[in-house]
C-alpha cells in the first residue's frame, strides 16, 4: 500500500471513529408510563384533536381522547407532560431514502449505497445501514423518526427496508424488513440540443432496455413457478415476495410515458404492487393512476420545472393537484445532499401546504400514507390505541421552518435524546458569541 493510500485509509478509518463517538446513545426500552396533556394532536388520518390527551405505556399507544370529556385518576401515569399550546405529531417517515448508507462523499468506505452490476435485485440495503450516522440526530431533531432506507444504481437496484432512526445497529433499527424491490426505469425520450433549439427525441436504446426488463423479470418469474427447484438462483429467488403479492415494486420513473410504460409492464407481469417513485408527470397519467390503485411517492417538492411550457411552481402544486384527482402520494426527498436534506422533509409539506393541498393532508403524506404504502401501518403513522408511541411534540408548526422546535421525540415508547452535533456546536458557539 502506497504512503498516499495509506493515509487516506487512516484518515477514513479515524474519521469514522470520530463519527460513532458523537451520537447520542440509544434510550432503553420503556419503563414508565407517558401522558401528554393539552396539545393540539394531529392524529395522522386527518383529524385533529385540538385539546387531547395521549397516553403510552410498553411502548404502546393506551389512549387518544379528547382532554376536556375524559377524567382520569391522578396516578394513572407515572410521568405527565402538559404541552398546552403545542402540537403533537405521529413520527414523519422518511420514503426512498439513502439515510445512513452515505456519511461523507469524499470518503469511499463511507459510500454503501450502490452496488456493482445492472441487476442487483438481491442487494439489501438493511445490512449497510449505519446506525451510527451523524445525519440521523440531526433528520430526528425536526420529528423525521422513521424511514424507507433504499438503495441506488443500476437497473434494479435490491431492495429496501423500514428502519426507526434509534437504534444499536441495523437488526434492532428494522421496523419492515425488505418492505420491497427497486427498479429504475429506462427514460423513454431525452432533450436533443441542435443550434440553440430543443426538441423532445426518443433514446435509441430505449426499447433495448425494455426488452432486457422484461426478459429478467419473465425468467424470474417462470423460476419462482418451479416448485422444490433443485437449484437456487439468489436472484431471482429475490423476486419471490413481488410475484407473490408480499413485497411491493417500486418504479422509479418521471416523465408521462415513462408512467405508463411503468404501469403496462405491471399489467403485463401480473404484479399486484406497484408504486411509482418521482412521478413528476403523474398528474397527466392520473387516471391511468386511478384505475390501477398505484400510488406516488412525488419527487422533491423544492426542484425546478424540468420543461420550459410548464408551469414555474409545478413542483410546489403538485401534492394539490394528485389530492384533487383522488391519487394517493407521499412526499420524499431524493436528490442533491438528500440525506443531509432529510431534515427538511416537514418543510416540503409545509411547501405543499402553501400551494393549496389541506394541511391535515399534508402531515398524512408524512404519517399514515407512507405507512400504509410501506405496509406498517397496522402498528405505526398515526395516533391511535394499540399503535407503536412513535411521535413528538412541537412548541409550534411542525410543517413551518419558523415554529417547528421538537421538544419531546418518542420512539416506540422510548423518549430519545435529541441532541446532535448541530446542537453541539450551537452550545459551543453560544458561549463564546453570546454576549457579542
Amino acid at each position: 500500500m502506497s504512503m498516499k493510500k495509506l493515509i487516506l485509509f487512516l484518515f477514513a478509518q479515524a474519521t469514522l471513529f470520530a463519527l460513532a463517538q458523537q451520537n447520542p446513545t440509544p434510550a432503553p426500552a420503556q419503563k414508565k408510563s407517558v401522558l401528554i396533556m393539552n396539545a393540539t394532536a394531529h392524529i395522522g388520518n386527518g383529524e385533529v384533536i385540538e385539546n387531547s390527551a395521549i397516553g403510552f405505556r410498553d411502548g404502546k399507544i393506551t389512549m387518544v381522547a379528547d382532554a376536556r370529556v375524559i377524567r382520569l385518576a391522578a396516578d394513572a401515569y407515572d410521568t405527565t407532560i402538559n404541552a398546552h399550546g403545542m402540537h403533537v405529531y405521529p413520527g414523519f417517515i422518511a420514503c426512498n431514502s439513502s439515510l445512513g448508507l452515505i456519511e461523507l462523499d469524499a470518503i469511499r468506505p463511507t459510500i454503501d449505497d450502490n452496488e456493482t452490476g445492472k441487476y442487483k435485485p438481491s442487494m439489501r440495503a438493511a445490512i449497510a445501514f449505519n446506525t451510527d450516522s451523524e445525519i440521523i440526530p440531526t433528520v430526528r431533531s425536526n420529528g423525521v423518526l422513521m424511514g424507507q432506507i433504499t438503495p441506488r444504481g443500476g437497473v434494479i437496484s435490491g431492495t429496501s427496508s423500514v428502519m426507526q432512526f434509534d437504534a444499536w445497529n441495523w437488526e434492532d433499527a428494522i421496523i419492515r424488513e425488505d418492505d420491497g424491490l427497486h427498479l429504475n426505469w429506462p427514460a423513454v425520450y431525452h432533450k436533443h440540443y441542435d443550434k440553440g433549439k430543443i426538441s423532445i427525441e426518443k433514446i435509441k436504446t430505449y426499447d433495448q432496455q425494455r426488452h432486457e426488463i422484461l426478459a429478467f423479470f419473465n425468467e424470474a418469474r417462470a423460476y419462482c413457478q418451479v416448485k422444490n427447484a433443485t437449484v437456487v438462483e439468489v436472484r431471482f429467488e429475490a423476486l419471490r415476495g413481488v410475484f407473490e403479492g408480499k413485497q411491493n415494486l417500486y418504479i422509479h420513473a418521471d416523465d408521462a410515458k415513462s408512467i405508463t410504460e411503468a404501469i403496462n409492464f405491471k399489467v403485463q407481469m401480473n404484479i399486484g404492487r406497484v408504486v411509482v417513485v418521482g412521478g413528476y408527470d403523474a398528474i397527466e397519467v392520473a387516471d391511468l393512476l386511478k384505475e390501477h390503485d398505484v400510488p406516488v411517492m412525488i419527487q422533491r417538492l423544492h426542484s425546478l420545472p424540468e420543461f420550459q411550457e410548464d408551469d414555474v411552481d409545478l413542483p410546489y402544486k403538485l401534492p394539490k393537484l394528485l389530492y384533487d384527482a383522488g391519487i394517493t402520494f407521499c412526499i420524499q426527498n431524493e436528490g442533491s445532499m438528500e440525506r443531509m436534506g432529510t431534515r427538511n422533509l416537514p418543510f416540503l409539506a409545509g411547501t405543499a401546504v402553501a400551494y393549496g393541498l389541506p394541511y391535515e393532508e399534508a402531515v398524512r403524506a408524512l404519517t399514515q400514507t407512507p405507512a400504509k404504502v410501506l405496509g406498517v401501518d397496522s402498528f405505526c403513522g398515526t395516533l391511535e390505541s394499540e399503535k407503536d408511541a412513535t411521535l413528538f411534540i412541537s412548541t409550534g408548526d411542525a410543517l413551518d421552518m419558523r415554529t417547528n422546535a421538537v421538544t419531546h421525540a418518542f420512539i416506540q415508547g422510548r423518549m430519545i435524546d435529541l441532541s446532535s452535533k448541530h446542537t453541539e456546536l450551537y452550545e459551543k458557539y453560544k458561549t463564546k458569541y453570546a454576549n457579542d
